[in-house]
């Protein structure tokens, strides 16, 4: 069996008197892809940012490796060089350039020398595509190589798992594909990802579980096969029937 890398226990997570996510449980094992769905609001970037420790769960358990993250000794910037994140907006550090983007992390939390560091980056960039770009800033590119850079930043850190926020909502329709492609070389190459998306082909044909989300809590999860071909609950049914062409 795969080993287990993640395994998120009765996590919830309240803003003041809101509750966002109520007992989540699952768990994130080596090479899985997992996708996970819903309709906007009901939870799946805050399940993200709480998994990131981005933001602090009300209660629950999240191990990594066996230790709970959420205890007292958990460096968060160490633990997130292992459990990367590709946001929605990019996050790119708008003074640097591409290159830069994606050495600074290397030196300043791995501790790797610069030089080390630039070699590092630039096999990512390359797998990405964006090697032409490495001197340009954020400014002077477009949102589909922005999220390139992104993923290639976050790659260079050799994290054991990457989670992606919606990592095509902010993009114009025909640079979506340029992304999915990264997004689906790094799954073939066993890449363990966790994905908040609404681009279904890819939870369909990518996946190797996928979790459909409702009112902050898992309403439903399985293989596409099972999720996409035979959902089990009314909720789920009507979800993927808008996404039914």
């Amino acid at each position: 069996m795969a080993e287990q890398i993640l395994q998120i226990n009765h996590l919830s997570k309240s803003f003041g008197s809101n509750p966002v996510l109520r007992d989540i449980d699952f768990t994130v094992s080596k090479g899985d892809v997992i996708s996970i769905i819903g309709a906007s609001g009901s939870g799946k970037s805050t399940l993200l940012r709480c998994v990131n420790l981005l933001e602090t769960p009300s209660s629950g358990e999240i191990l990594y490796h066996g230790k709970n993250v959420l205890g007292r000794g958990t460096n968060p910037a160490e633990y997130r060089a292992h459990v990367g994140m590709v946001f929605q907006s990019f996050n790119l550090f708008n003074n640097m350039t591409v290159l830069e983007n994606c050495v600074v992390g290397q030196v300043k939390v791995l501790k790797r020398d610069r030089e080390a560091a630039r070699v590092h980056a630039m096999e990512y960039l390359e797998k990405v595509g964006m090697a032409p770009y490495i001197k340009a800033k954020p400014r002077q590119i477009s949102g589909g190589q922005k999220q390139r850079v992104a993923i290639a930043r976050a790659m260079a850190m050799d994290p054991e798992v990457l989670l992606f926020d919606e990592p095509t909502s902010a993009l114009d329709p025909e640079m979506v594909g340029e992304v999915l492609n990264v997004m689906r070389n790094l799954a073939e190459s066993g890449m363990t990802m966790l994905v908040v998306t609404h681009e279904m082909a890819f939870a369909r044909d990518v996946s190797k579980q996928v979790v459909y989300m409702n009112n902050g809590v898992i309403c439903e999860q399985g293989s596409p096969a099972e999720l996409f071909g035979n959902p089990q609950k009314q909720e789920t049914k009507d979800f993927l029937s808008r996404f039914r062409g």
